[in-house]
């Protein structure tokens, strides 16, 4: 899974990243947002189940719904 800040929320560290890049001499880079990327293995339970348990953790930690926005994506292995 993926979690990023929304739209419109100040990405400081981005900010930050952008500005470095433009001084190392590196100026045409447009923008910059970070991320972070979650893997989440599930073991004895079906697609849908490992679907809910990625929400759940979500909700209850890995993301602040005021604040980012979170992409889910089944990976297949």
């Amino acid at each position: 899974m993926r979690v990023e800040l929304k739209p419109g929320v100040v990405d400081a560290e981005a900010e930050s990243i952008q500005k470095s890049l433009g001084l190392l001499g590196l100026r045409a880079i447009r923008g910059v947002t970070t991320a972070r990327v979650y893997a989440l293995e599930f073991v004895g339970v079906s697609a849908a189940e490992a679907e809910r348990l990625a929400r759940e953790a979500v909700e209850r930690l890995l993301a602040n719904p005021v604040i980012h926005q979170v992409t889910i994506r089944p990976v297949q292995g």
